[in-house]
């Protein structure tokens, strides 16, 4: 079996920005080594966050936020954890574990402290774009 890993929202908002940015490498490399993991609730924030107003600049034509979207859906597994995690600081991330704990993940990639500060966390790596990068 192939590894399974998990990118935060933002990562994947920050892939999409740029093609050459240092998180579209993570990205492309997980799809290559393995398969990227949603759930229905990382999807759904993943659309919710790419329509932000602040996003306008980036995407100025709505058809290339559905064109990133549909690139996710096309390259990931989607997955319905069936259990609930409460250790994240932040109660919003929690789903990101729920996760990458059900999928049994090779790793989470995140730059978010809250996730970072539970590495490992069940036995799964939490780390950032370059350290995947680098390390994976």
């Amino acid at each position: 079996m192939s590894d399974i890993f998990v990118f935060d929202t933002n990562s994947l908002i920050s892939a999409a920005l740029i093609s050459t940015s240092v998180s579209r490498e993570p990205l492309d490399k997980a799809i290559t080594l393995g398969e990227l993991a949603i759930s229905k609730s990382t999807f759904d924030e993943l659309i919710e966050v790419i329509f932000r107003k602040k996003f306008d600049k980036y995407f100025p034509d709505e058809n290339e936020r559905w064109a990133v979207i549909k690139n996710i859906e096309l390259n990931a597994i989607l997955l319905l954890p069936d259990i609930s995690v409460t250790a994240c600081r932040d109660t919003k991330d929690n789903k990101f574990l729920e996760l990458a704990v059900f999928a049994t993940a090779a790793c989470l990639i995140s730059g978010d402290k809250d996730l970072l500060v539970l590495h490992p966390f069940r036995n799964i790596s939490i780390i950032n774009a370059v350290d995947f990068i680098n390390n994976f």
